[in-house]
């Protein structure tokens, strides 16, 4: 995709996103600088929101939200947004794609909700039952991902399944109306699959994968907002601390936030565990280790050393 493209391809995409700029005083908004932070699905703002995290700011932000990493990434690759949360796998595909982004932030969590589901009926049983399926899911994303670990950890090959990609409302239906075998998600769409009785996990990200996500940053916002990464990054990092220590005040919030029942809030919410790490050399081995597997299975053309994909000058002490 070229530069103009993706520009198009942005421009068309934050039509159709969520956006919010926080209250300022209008007297103020020319002198308050403006952080254009991307969201999927409403979870990060829900967290902050939740926390009173966004109380006190001394810039605005103006949010845009999307459905899944891919479009997310495209934004930050196009400067459209300054920063945004993303996963591991997809953080490396939009690395290897050119996009000039650096993670400033990581967390860890409980990999099971990453998963390749099934229909309840299914006849599957097992990641080998997948030999000749096809599979719905995201290129480049955290579910094409745990596609690909599941199925060689399996003993497959990439060319054993039938993969086919497609936004995760668009997998979700191609699921229930079976024109699909199967469909390779996240959270939150794992959690509310499961609780509304329409998927069951066949195979989970818990083993699999490290369950490494981050907070990334253009370069250019890291050079011209700097400060401000940094205020949001400990913002973030505080805010889920409250999180688990108001778990159901929490899970309300994000349930109305991103407009999904609360039992399926609670349940993809208090199984992440998520929880905000250092970037040490564990980080950028694990991170390492899923650029090498996407090398492998030719996902990506060249080998990709993660360590200048990494800006360690950020601290995540809030």
């Amino acid at each position: 995709m070229t530069q103009a493209s993706r520009r198009r391809f942005i421009t068309h995409t934050l039509a159709g996103a969520t956006s919010l700029a926080l209250p300022a005083p209008a007297l103020h908004a020319q002198s308050r600088p403006v952080l254009k932070a991307g969201d999927q699905k409403g979870g990060l703002r829900a967290l902050l929101e939740a926390a009173g995290s966004l109380e006190g700011l001394s810039y605005d932000i103006q949010w845009s939200e999307f459905p899944a990493a891919a479009p997310l990434a495209e934004a930050l690759n196009a400067e459209a947004v300054d920063s945004g949360p993303i996963g591991d796998a997809p953080l490396i595909f939009a690395l290897a794609a050119g996009t000039r982004v650096k993670a400033i932030g990581a967390n860890r969590s409980d990999a099971y909700g990453t998963a390749v589901l099934v229909r309840p009926d299914s006849q599957l049983k097992t990641a080998a039952d997948l030999k000749g399926k096809s599979i719905a899911t995201n290129r480049g994303s955290i579910g094409h991902y745990i596609t690909l670990k599941a199925i060689t950890t399996a003993g497959l090959k990439p060319e054993d399944v039938n993969l086919r990609f497609l936004a995760p409302a668009d997998a979700k239906l191609a699921l229930t109306q079976a024109s699909v075998d199967a469909w390779a998600t996240w959270e939150p769409y794992t959690a509310l699959a499961e609780t509304s009785g329409h998927a069951r996990v066949l195979a989970s990200g818990r083993g699999l994968l490290p369950g490494l996500s981050y907070l990334a940053a253009t370069d250019a916002a890291i050079a011209a907002k700097r400060p401000v990464l940094q205020d949001f990054l400990q913002r973030v990092v505080r805010a889920q601390r409250w999180s688990y220590r108001n778990v159901d005040a929490f899970s309300a919030t994000l349930a109305r936030i991103i407009g999904i029942p609360a039992d399926a809030a609670k349940l993809q919410f208090e199984r992440r565990q998520q929880k905000w790490v250092a970037i040490d050399a564990r980080v950028i081995a694990d991170q390492q280790g899923t650029a090498d597997f996407y090398s492998q299975v030719g996902l990506i053309k060249q080998p990709l050393d993660v360590r200048s994909t990494f800006d360690l000058s950020f601290s995540a002490n809030g």
